[in-house]
């Protein structure tokens, strides 16, 4: 989870400045580089951009309604304003990552990069991030410019907004009624979407406007309704900043969020701002000189800090040391205030003509660089032709390309095949790698080639009853609904596979770039749903007679089929079959094509066969064609990657190779 502070609003006639408020933006920006940089110590600091959506709907709309009121309001010099505000810091920022990118990526990263540069120059960066989401995302950690989703959903406000208040006004509606009916239905969605719909809720602007729209109502009632804000200057401020300390101590990233738990946030900086200047916290805290300071630099601030953190990252390959995250802060600062003073400061309060052509300009310069990047028109430093085809196995992943949508029960599902057996193919990722196979099949010798192959496939949720992962929300009831559907309908056959590997070896041990989430568990739910995490908790064992018992009890109703899973590991991952140099000079050194099977998959995979024989399932084991003489293939004879990643077969491979799945697939002749 990522945020972003934002530009401090134009300083008009119509709006006093405030040093609280800019205390206000120190607290905020605080939090998140705290979060960013040290997440296991400041958990909750991503509600900052919270914080700074009040703050903007505020001052923006204090501006427009000044506006309104005295001469009216001018779409031109307000958005070149915006420019004047916005453009020179981020130009700075998204110059030098574009960059060091082109230094320092591999080809498929800076293609992303290049998508990610244009996004945020055209401000539509929380579009392409929601896009993006999906259980096969590059980690969030390792993307330069995701920060800038939230500076997005800003920009995407000033254009409703405007528009809103000035019908309004013109209308002679109830503004206040408007306002709040905008606001109210912007949270209801928030709400109503935070589990169904998470990422898009996290990004759209339909369920973030709420929070902008809360500083508007502020400023409508600061100036037009005062009598509702005059009384208790001092407790609204003492009121504010509990919420938002109660935000930063009681959210993480796991919650469910914005959803209810924004309010927390939101309120406190409403309360915050209402309290006036004079409230003594505001004057003597927040109005402090070293808060005041901060806040100044807090827009060129986080447009720093991520793009170090995020460039540390990936040149350390996780989570960097505490050290170099602290020097990464440092530097943050350091550019920030340089920033501000050298770039921001002297180009906001030019005279000159032409600083705002000038500025979008350079702004669309960058938007074709950024185009040209993401099409590999522009290639970066570290390319070769071979990082180009291990570049592509990173992203050959073809399910559901070939399938046709149904449904099974309530659920939708994938299809292909008109052979005369149902068989139905219940599981995880691990199940739709072999997606491709089926089309192929399909492709050489028509639909009637196939059985009828029904996939039921959901992404990091495996097919064993009470197992949980609190950030796959959807996955239990999934489960359970595909459950009812094979007791129901009793197909011909099940096919049921999953990333074994994955939850009984790398989910039972603690992360190595120090991230201790919870990860998955057995619930109990005869003991009062008593939790049995992978991690030390005993639950692996738990999992692993939950999946015995499922499939025995679906051996009652249809023929089992009992999947085993494809080696997996970083000696898998394709970046991880060369070696360079991301700063220095560099080559390409290809690594051997094979390596052993790991001693602790050769034990899961014992167990699993044993299991499968006392389940009474049929055994389907990909191992003699994947790793032939205890030697797993990783590369093909030209160099050619196997895996996508360091646990999903490519595409290609699995069209050509996974024939061990055949018998099942296959119509009989």
């Amino acid at each position: 989870m990522t945020t972003t502070p934002h530009a401090p609003a134009d300083a008009t006639l119509h709006l006093k400045y405030r040093p609280d408020i800019d205390g206000l933006r120190a607290i905020a920006v605080l939090s998140v580089v705290g979060f960013h940089a040290f997440p296991q110590r400041v958990k909750g600091g991503f509600i900052g951009v919270d914080i700074f959506f009040v703050i903007s709907g505020y001052l923006i709309t204090t501006i427009l309604l000044g506006n309104l009121s005295s001469h009216g309001f001018s779409y031109r010099d307000f958005y070149a304003r915006r420019i004047r505000r916005l453009f020179p810091a981020l130009l700075a920022v998204l110059a030098a990552t574009f960059a060091f990118g082109w230094y320092a990526l591999l080809v498929d990263e800076f293609g992303q990069l290049g998508k990610h540069v244009a996004a945020g120059a055209g401000f539509v960066s929380n579009l392409a991030f929601w896009s993006e989401s999906g259980y096969f995302d590059t980690a969030t950690e390792s993307k330069p410019l995701l920060h800038l989703w939230s500076l997005a959903v800003e920009e995407q406000f000033y254009i409703v907004w405007p528009l809103l208040l000035g019908l309004a006004w013109r209308r002679h509606w109830n503004v206040l009624a408007t306002l709040g009916a905008v606001a109210a239905l912007s949270f209801l969605l928030n709400v109503a979407g935070v589990h169904p719909w998470a990422s898009a809720t996290f990004y759209l602007p339909a369920s973030r406007f709420w929070e902008l729209a809360a500083g508007g109502l502020l400023a409508y009632m600061r100036l037009h309704r005062p009598r509702l804000l005059s009384r208790g200057d001092d407790l609204q401020a003492i009121v504010g900043l509990v919420l938002i300390g109660a935000g930063l101590a009681l959210l993480d990233k796991d919650k469910a969020f914005p959803g209810w738990w924004a309010i927390l946030p939101v309120f406190g900086a409403f309360f915050c701002i209402a309290a006036g200047p004079a409230a003594w916290l505001n004057r003597r805290v927040l109005g402090s000189r070293p808060m005041v300071w901060f806040g100044l630099i807090s827009y060129p601030l986080y447009l720093w800090h991520w793009p170090l953190l995020a460039y540390a990252r990936v040149l350390e390959g996780g989570m960097p040391a505490r050290n170099v995250r602290i020097a990464c802060v440092v530097a943050a600062v350091a550019l920030a205030w340089a920033t501000w003073k050298w770039v921001e400061q002297p180009l906001r309060h030019s005279r000159r003509t032409g600083v705002v052509r000038n500025l979008s300009i350079a702004m669309a310069v960058l938007f074709v660089l950024g185009l040209l990047a993401w099409a590999q028109r522009l290639p970066p430093r570290l390319s070769d032709p071979y990082l180009s085809r291990v570049a592509a196995a990173t992203t050959d992943w073809a399910y559901p390309d070939g399938l046709a949508h149904t449904t099974l029960g309530k659920r939708p599902a994938y299809t292909i095949g008109t052979g005369p057996k149902r068989v139905l193919l219940f599981g995880d990722s691990h199940i739709e790698q072999y997606g491709p196979r089926a089309v192929e099949i399909a492709r050489d010798g028509g639909p009637a080639a196939l059985n009828t192959l029904l996939f039921a496939t959901k992404g990091g949720c495996p097919p064993i009853p009470n197992v949980f992962e609190d950030r796959n929300v959807d996955c239990d009831a999934w489960r359970s609904d595909i459950i009812d559907y094979i007791h129901a309908t009793r197909p011909d056959a099940v096919v049921i596979g999953g990333c074994w590997n994955c939850y009984f070896i790398k989910q039972a041990v603690a992360n190595p770039d120090g991230n201790y989430d919870e990860g998955y568990y057995y619930r109990d739910r005869l003991a009062g749903d008593r939790k049995y995490a992978f991690r030390g908790g005993g639950g692996v064992e738990w999992a692993i007679k939950s999946l015995e018992y499922i499939l025995k009890d679906l051996s009652l109703h249809t023929r089992v089929y009992f999947l085993l899973d494809n080696p997996i590991g970083d000696a898998f991952e394709p970046k991880h079959l060369i070696t360079y140099d991301r700063l220095g000079a560099w080559s390409v050194q290809r690594v051997s094509p094979r390596v052993p099977l790991p001693g602790d998959q050769q034990f899961v995979d014992a167990r699993l066969r044993e299991l499968a024989v006392r389940s009474g399932a049929t055994l389907i084991d990909p191992l003699p064609t994947l790793c032939p003489d205890g030697q797993c293939i990783r590369t093909t004879g030209d160099g050619t990657p196997v895996y996508k990643d360091s646990d999903h077969l490519r595409a290609d491979y699995a069209r050509e190779h996974a024939t061990y799945l055949d018998a099942v697939l296959k119509a009989a002749p």
